[in-house]
This record gives structure tokens, sequence and C-alpha cells, in this order.
């Protein structure tokens, strides 16, 4: 694992710009992804790590002694604690009158962001620290992907995409045999043939089950497809277990003749997520603000005004990056209020769904990541319309 991933220089410029002295990164027993992934913390940390990372000056480690190994080829200095006390004197002497960033979410509203303890917290602040969010960091040191991530991103988005066509023109016309876990078992067997690393099952829900966002079929209790049900399958992946994952969802229907109400829903939600996708190819820019805050309301407005506003129970979409529901930026007015800037380089999902309990439920997924020019949006050819028995 490189000892960090991002440029010193970049981030001494962001803190100076920031009126902030230094990032201070906080991990114990992996509870800090951010952390982790931007330090390259490595194995499996049993003891505090900090890692300060300072607008002027190195690099500074604090590592338990018998933890050194956790911070392989550390560009900077590590110093070395075994006791409590001997930590906090450590502390103090980087703190005192310091302005620090770490992963804190004012009031806990984005608990993406919410990694260090408020003890922690408390003991940093009395030790001399004025903490502030790092969520600005985040975005643009952790959460950002690489240009080989976008390039694998493509890759696994196109397979995915290929594969969830493939099954739901399949399944469509298999009702009275296709069974939700049996099909579920098809796709994962097909993604891995297509190299794909799969670290989760997909969800493949019929008709009532496709209005729970995170039904999980069990062999047994799963269900059989009838004529006149909606098909939905939720699938994510990606090509190595060091980039970013595609995540999308693909609707069907089996029949020829789809009821009004489920082409009124399913209308809602393909046009609830082209609104946000029209809506950043029109206003998007390169530090003008735009939030997911903004895009969240863009979708459930339409839903709503759709009649269908109760039923949308979710944020139209989260963050990837290194991992499926990432660090960065939510598309999300709804379960959080996510005000942090949209920036190039960062990737998320667009996912608007109606769940009508006990009847059935649409969902809609592609997947956008922000460039200097523009949001390219995966897969390239997105679901117009429902998959039909041909």
């Amino acid at each position: 694992m490189a000892a960090l991933r991002l440029d010193l220089e970049d981030l001494r410029a962001a803190l100076k710009a920031a009126g902030l002295d230094a990032w201070l990164l906080y991990d114990f027993k992996g509870a800090n992804p951010i952390a982790r992934r931007v330090a390259g913390i490595g194995g499996f940390v049993t003891r505090r790590v900090f890692v300060w990372l300072p607008a002027a000056g190195g690099p500074v480690a604090l590592v338990h002694r018998i933890e050194r190994h956790v911070l392989p080829d550390f560009p900077g200095e590590v110093r070395a604690y075994a006791s409590w006390r001997e930590l906090q004197q450590q502390l103090a002497l980087l703190l005192r009158g310091r302005r620090v960033a770490m992963e804190i979410s004012p009031d806990g509203d984005v608990p993406y962001l919410d990694r260090v303890p408020s003890g922690a917290a408390k003991l940093l602040e009395r030790l001399g620290a004025t903490i502030v969010s790092s969520a600005p960091l985040i975005s643009r040191f952790a959460a950002g992907w690489s240009v080989r991530d976008q390039a694998e991103h493509r890759k696994a988005a196109e397979l995915l995409a290929r594969i969830a066509r493939e099954t739901v023109a399949e399944v469509v016309k298999q009702a009275g045999s296709a069974r939700e876990a049996q099909v579920q078992a098809r796709v994962r067997q097909r993604m891995e043939s297509a190299g794909l690393v799969v670290a989760e099952a997909p969800i493949v829900a019929f008709a009532a089950n496709a209005a729970n966002p995170h039904y999980e079929p069990r062999e047994g209790a799963d269900a059989v497809l009838q004529a006149g049900q909606v098909v939905l399958l939720d699938l994510w992946a990606r090509t190595d277990p060091d980039t970013v994952f595609a995540d999308q969802t693909w609707m069907g229907f089996a029949g020829g003749s789809v009821p009004d109400e489920v082409a009124r829903v399913w209308a809602a939600v393909r046009d609830a997520r082209d609104a946000v996708l029209d809506k950043l190819r029109a206003q998007w820019r390169p530090g003008g603000g735009m939030t997911g805050a903004v895009l969240d309301d863009a979708s459930r407005g339409l839903i709503t005004e759709r009649g269908y506003g109760e039923f949308f129970t979710h944020r139209t979409g989260h963050s990837i990056d290194a991992d499926l529901h990432g660090s960065g930026p939510n598309i999300d007015n709804f379960e959080t209020n996510d005000s942090r800037e949209l920036l190039a380089g960062v990737g998320f999902s667009v996912e608007p769904g109606v769940y009508l309990e006990g009847r059935f439920g649409v969902r809609s997924e592609v997947n956008v990541f922000l460039t200097d020019a523009g949001p390219v949006v995966t897969p390239a050819e997105i679901q117009r319309e429902l998959i039909l028995p041909a």
C-alpha cells in the first residue's frame, strides 16, 4: 500500500487556502476508512494511530511501539508511543493553538464523515486543538477517482450493463419458473466469469419484493415470478479490489402489456433520474458550488409532482469511491442535508425509486463521475424503457 495517496504540495496549498494548520487523521481498529486510504495505513490496527499532515513542515505519524509496521514507507517522521501519557504528550506538542481538520460532521449530519469518536475529539480540543470538519479535503483528496479508477469503472459498468440486459430479458420470459435466488446465483456467476470482483450477491426482486429497497432473496423463501409482475435487478462490482465500483439497477416486466400504473411509476422514476443528469449537463461547472442536495431536490421534486413523493423513501444517490457507499458527496437532501460541493473527480450513483409496499417497486440506477469537461454517465447506454419479453 502506498504511504500517502495524495500530493502533499496540493494538500498544503488547500490547507493554507482554508486557513488550516493541518489535517489530522485518526484510526483505531479500521474505524476510519478515510484515514486508512489517505495515509496508507495497512493491516489490522489494534492501537490508536494519528497522522499529522501540516500546511507547513513534514508529516508526522504517531503509532504504538508494537505497531510501527502499519505505516510502511511513511514519508515523514514516525514517532512511537507506548503509554497513554506518552501519546497525549506527543499530541499536545502538535496540537497546541492549531486549527486542524478531522473527520467530524456537525450534529452528525453526514455519518460517512463522522469517523472520530466524541471522546477523542474532546481530548484533542483539551490538548489545544480547534477542530473543524475535513469534508472539503475528503472530497478532493480521499473520494476522487484517479484516471485508472475512471477507466476501470467504465469497464465494470459496461460488463454489468450487458449482464443485466441479458439476464432480465431472459427472466421476463420465464414466468412460472424463474426463482429469485436462482436468478441471483446466475447473475453472480456471470459477473465472476466476466472477471469482475463480486463482494456481495446482487439483489433480485419480483413484484412486492421489489418494494423493499434492500431485499435479500433466500433460497426456499424466495418468490417465483408470475405473469404480470415487475423484475428488479440491482448489481454492483469492480474489476479489481483497488479500484472503484460500478453500481446499477435495471427493471423488467413479465408481460407484453404493461399496466398503466406500472408504466406511470416507471416513467416517473426514469424521468427523475434524467432530471438529475440533465441538470448536471446544463449547470454543473468546476467550482460552481453545485451540491448533492440540489440534485436530490430535482429528482424528488419530479417524483412528487407525479404523485409518488411519499413512496420515494431514500436519497437519490450515494458517493462511490474505494467503498461502494463512499465518503464523498451524496445526492441527498432527504436522509441528510448534504451541502458539500460536487467537485471534479468525484463519482456517485443516481438512483431514484418508488416503492408501493405490498405491490411493486421501481428503481433505476446509473453512475456519474465528474471531470473538468463535465459529467460522464455510465453505462454508455442507459435504460429508457422496461425490458419486456421479446
